[in-house]
């Protein structure tokens, strides 16, 4: 296990670089025609493929980085290019979370490489577990699986709503309740494999922000898919519901569900993605101050503007520690005892809100107007204090930690 450094290594450096230069001369210019456009940048998406920075082989290497940086770095850099481009990007990556968190090693061989295809075909996935009326509340979810144990499938039927690539998928990945009377404990993911009958794309929603990042509702009308297909197996589901059984007859200790291990998971990656938004806006905003002349000088020379560019780079190192924490310590097997999963995602993604609202008021009425991309990423910003668990669920995932 590597360990805990303020400093990359070159290696690291090297990467960072790279994906830099990629944010800089590719997303950047098309980020304003596809935040207008409202389509997924399939050009963009496999030019990232053909460089290798859409690909399984990337991610995981910035995975299993032993410092747990890897991620974080990359989303960051990623997201300091466009938002909207960069969700069509690592979109995919929430639904491989979910594999990697509950499937078997055969599942994630088999499935894992299907969700990126190659750089001739270019493939996205899509993590389906909000509902229309079970958005944070996880326990009102409604998508049934049924187990048809004569073939050996299992039977899906519901809809999900705010699925990024929903409908669009090579995969999905979609968490359905199994067992109605456990609540939350009695879920479970399932892969829908390609192609499959039943699912199909609703609503196609249009959105404030993230606009080059396709969001939908999936509906699943009897989807059969077969049993090999439950992540993590039925043996494992049967004895986790036994035991969710048995705690709930006892009045025990809570059992975390599939959609509750995935976002875990992801949160200080979400975080990063709001640093790396928050930064750019800081960037943007520094750079108008020292060159917008007003009455006589530039106006980083008036204490307010001066003032308020400081506080966001202060923000913005923050959070940046705070993610880079959390990181680490998922990394090194570390138990988030105080939620510093949750803290590094409701901080960076509050200060991407905030950060990118006041560089809008530093810019004036240029930073209302799309000819400055502040206007652009104020609206992306928007997103981080809502998706993978709002800015109120995660301060009560907090407040119920720091509670016990």
């Amino acid at each position: 296990m590597g360990e805990f450094t303020f400093e990359l290594n070159e290696d690291q450096k090297q990467v960072r670089d790279w994906l830099h230069g990629f944010a800089a001369d590719v997303m950047r210019p098309a980020a304003a025609e596809w935040d207008e456009r409202e389509e997924t940048p399939w050009p963009i998406i496999q030019e990232a493929a053909k460089l290798g920075i859409y690909s399984l082989d990337f991610y995981a290497q910035q995975f299993f980085d032993p410092t747990g940086l890897g991620i974080p770095m990359t989303m960051e850099e990623l997201f300091w290019g466009d938002a909207g481009i960069a969700l069509s990007i690592v979109g995919t990556g929430l639904a491989a979370v979910g594999v990697l968190a509950n499937g078997t090693e055969e599942q994630i061989g088999t499935w894992v490489p299907q969700m990126y295809g190659d750089a001739n075909d270019v493939k996205v996935a899509a993590f389906c577990s909000s509902e229309p009326d079970a958005g944070s509340d996880v326990a009102s979810m409604r998508t049934r699986a049924v187990y048809d144990e004569a073939k050996d499938e299992w039977v899906l039927n519901g809809t999900k709503t705010w699925a990024t690539n929903g409908g669009i998928a090579n995969v999905h990945v979609v968490v359905a309740v199994v067992d109605p009377e456990l609540g939350s404990k009695g879920h479970a993911s399932f892969i829908v494999p390609p192609n499959t009958p039943g699912l199909s794309q609703g609503q196609k929603f249009q959105k404030h922000g993230i606009r080059a990042s396709h969001t939908a509702e999936v509906v699943l009308e009897d989807v059969r898919i077969p049993g090999h297909c439950l992540l993590g197996g039925k043996d494992k589901l049967d004895e986790r519901l036994a035991r969710a059984r048995e705690k709930a007859k006892a009045g025990g200790e809570r059992v975390k569900n599939a959609a509750m291990a995935t976002f875990e998971a992801s949160r200080p990656a979400v975080g990063a993605m709001a640093v790396g938004t928050a930064r750019a806006a800081y960037e943007v905003a520094l750079d108008y101050a020292k060159t917008r002349v007003q009455f006589g000088r530039p106006i980083i020379e008036n204490q307010g503007v001066a003032f308020q560019l400081a506080d966001m780079a202060t923000w913005i190192d923050a959070a940046r520690l705070l993610v880079w924490r959390a990181s680490w310590m998922a990394t090194a097997g570390k138990p988030f005892t105080s939620a510093e999963g949750s803290m590094s995602k409701l901080y960076a993604s509050e200060v991407a809100k905030d950060v990118t609202a006041r560089a809008v008021q530093i810019l004036g009425g240029n930073g209302y107007t799309r000819e400055y991309p502040v206007e652009r990423m104020h609206r992306d910003a928007a997103i981080y204090t809502i998706f993978e668990g709002t800015s109120e669920i995660q301060r009560l995932v907090i407040s119920r930690t720091i509670a016990k």
